[in-house]
């Protein structure tokens, strides 16, 4: 039985790249004029801005992986072990790719791959928000991941964009009932970052979610994460309210839930979903001998591990020794608590069940790990669900006054990539 749901996705698939021009188009213009700042910066400051993005920090140890294999470790004078089994593997695999079949270098194909992940990722999340909310608060959600003040780390031979393409694609997979392709995505997402678990984790809530719905013999109705009835996608005031989800069938549920077909799906999706990082885990801990633990083991040698925010707490305190830098631990409480604000609000607005797990893991691995405490912000990048309160209020606001304060704001973001770059930048 073909849904209201299945015929609406296939009416607005021939279209689709149609109603993502404008956010493609700014995500697109507010990258150009990073690119441009960090250019003209680094070139007043006599350096490479090319190099910048494509052949420091951590996109050497991924061109180093495309170009020479795993293996390859820094042992430091303190005794710290720096492997580059740490970084998985499918960033590198996707440069080796560009270097064999183009005449790209791997830093080349990293950029590019990172360049096309980058927009691939701003549709992913107009997708998922056009879809819960419609086509204005997905544009304003695009336009907000590009303004972030490290967006400049969606144009580098970085693993974010990457990894944000393919969290958000498999995030709108899971709300539209295609559990082969959330499943598929997922293992991806796991062979890209360590945070990939999140996406995982989504995916397994939503098919458990649905398991429990169906044995309570539930209608289904009022998750918020379907398409409503009556229409506000077209920007009408019909529907349900601008600050909420839209109603209906919860992950592209079909109207007869029971179907063996839709069951076999849901569960080869979440039989999928963690099979990449399932396995580059224990092939690592193969590998180092080290076992299922052998990849938190190559972490440590990192100074890299999760312990509830001890460390991080450790650090914020710290700055709290002289004036100048007590005001930078201020603005990290703040920058801490505007990020557990807007989670909390994304709770309230009812965010779908899928949405809140993956935002609130990669949140949690983010603050809650003893990672190097400069790299929090880029981390935090791919939980893009907390942005989606905000788009709903720029929504609402007046074209002129939203057009001037997103381009304010791209302004801001450019000016503060090229110094962070140019500066102590990431890892």
């Amino acid at each position: 039985m073909t849904t209201d749901l299945e015929t609406r996705a296939a009416a607005a698939r021939p279209g689709a790249l149609r109603r993502a021009a404008p956010a493609l188009l700014g995500y697109a213009a507010v990258r150009a004029l990073g690119l441009v700042v960090l250019a003209l910066w680094s070139e007043a400051r006599g350096k490479s801005a090319y190099t910048l993005l494509t052949a420091r920090w951590d996109s050497l140890w991924y061109t180093r992986v495309a170009e020479l294999g795993y293996g390859y470790e820094v042992r430091l004078p303190n005794g710290d072990v720096h492997s580059n089994l740490a970084f998985f593997p499918l960033l590198p695999w996707l440069e080796r790719l560009a270097a064999t079949v183009s005449p790209l270098s791997y830093a080349d194909g990293g950029f590019v791959v990172s360049l096309l992940a980058s927009l691939a990722a701003a549709w992913g999340i107009f997708a998922v928000a056009d879809h819960l909310y419609g086509p204005r608060a997905g544009v304003c959600a695009v336009l907000l991941w590009a303004v972030l003040p490290v967006g400049i780390v969606q144009s580098m031979a970085y693993s974010e964009s990457l990894f944000t393409a393919l969290a958000a694609w498999a995030l709108y997979a899971v709300l539209t009932g295609r559990w082969v392709t959330a499943g598929l995505l997922a293992g991806l997402a796991g062979l890209t970052r360590p945070v990939g678990l999140a996406v995982v984790a989504a995916v397994w809530a939503a098919g458990a979610a649905t398991f429990l719905r169906e044995r309570a013999g539930s209608s289904f109705v009022g998750d918020g994460s379907a398409v409503p009835a009556g229409g506000a996608r077209g920007g009408g005031h019909a529907g349900p309210p601008p600050d909420a989800p839209r109603t209906g069938a919860p992950y592209g549920a079909p109207q007869q839930p029971h179907s063996s077909g839709v069951r076999l799906r849901r569960a080869a999706g979440m039989l999928l979903a963690p099979l990449g990082a399932a396995g580059y885990v224990l092939w690592v801990g193969a590998r180092t001998g080290g076992g299922p633990l052998g990849y938190l083991e190559v972490q440590a040698g990192w100074r890299n591990g999760f312990d509830g925010g001890y460390a991080f707490a450790r650090f914020v305190a710290g700055r709290f020794t002289s004036v100048p830098s007590a005001l930078a631990g201020v603005a990290l409480i703040a920058g801490v608590a505007l990020v557990v604000w807007l989670y909390v609000l994304c709770v309230r607005r009812r965010q779908p069940l899928p949405l809140l797990v993956y935002a609130g893991t990669v949140t949690a691995l983010a603050l809650c790990a003893s990672s190097y405490f400069g790299s929090k912000p880029r981390l935090l990048m791919p939980a893009f669900p907390l942005l989606l309160p905000l788009a709903l209020a720029l929504a609402r606001a007046r074209t002129r006054l939203l057009a001037a304060g997103l381009g304010a704001a791209a302004a801001a973001s450019a000016a503060y990539g090229a110094f962070w770059l140019n500066g102590s930048g990431p890892p």
